[in-house]
């Protein structure tokens, strides 16, 4: 019976974790998880995966301020070993969330596949996230690897050929932009709050 107490208390304690763990600055809060698998504090590594072979990116971003959110799926080699079949952007292109409150939170998810650019090594993927306060005109980035898969020279047997890579957009949704490095990112948000005010007094 005690046996059987302490195992349910694990299994209890590792759901706890899966849903906890978080990066986290005094901007906004991320969560990522990987096929499931939760990758935020620690990078998912161990998987080798067949070209084709579709796996789920998930994130899940809060904001703590108010202002702007910029968020990309990166790669960080020039060639790109995946290819996103399904989400709201492809690799290094940024999604922008303008004008948010704080308490603001959404979550992304992209289904990816190993295209066979790039095989027999690794390829991480990472997620970056920037929070740009419009009130203090200062930004703070959370960045991190979420797996670092090893890409076989092998076929998925699930599938007959990798589907070239495309992106689905939600109705409503920012148009993702090319990922710009953080100064670019302030600079950008601070010309879009200029503009908002000049239109504001032109009226």
């Amino acid at each position: 019976m005690k046996c059987k107490i302490i195992i349910l208390v694990f299994v209890m304690l590792i759901i706890n974790l899966q849903t906890a763990m978080a990066e986290e600055n005094e901007y906004g809060i991320v969560k990522a998880w990987f096929n499931g698998e939760n990758a935020t504090l620690e990078t998912v590594e161990g998987i080798k995966l067949e070209i084709g072979k579709p796996m789920e990116v998930k994130v899940e971003v809060t904001s703590k301020i108010k202002g702007h959110v910029f968020i990309a799926l990166t790669e960080p080699g020039i060639t790109k070993a995946f290819n996103v079949l399904n989400g709201p952007s492809k690799q290094d292109e940024r999604i922008d969330n303008l004008n948010i409150i704080s308490g603001w939170s959404k979550t992304y998810t992209w289904t990816v596949a190993p295209n066979g650019a790039w095989k027999n090594g690794n390829a991480p993927i990472n997620i970056y996230v920037g929070f740009y306060n419009t009130q203090s005109k200062e930004d703070k980035v959370i960045r991190f690897t979420i797996a670092n898969p090893y890409i076989l020279d092998e076929q998925y047997s699930g599938s007959g050929s990798t589907p070239a890579q495309t992106s689905v957009i939600t109705p409503g949704a920012s148009v993702p932009k090319e990922a710009p490095y953080v100064p670019a990112i302030a600079a950008l948000a601070q010309r879009k709050h200029r503009t908002s005010l000049q239109s504001r007094r032109s009226r």
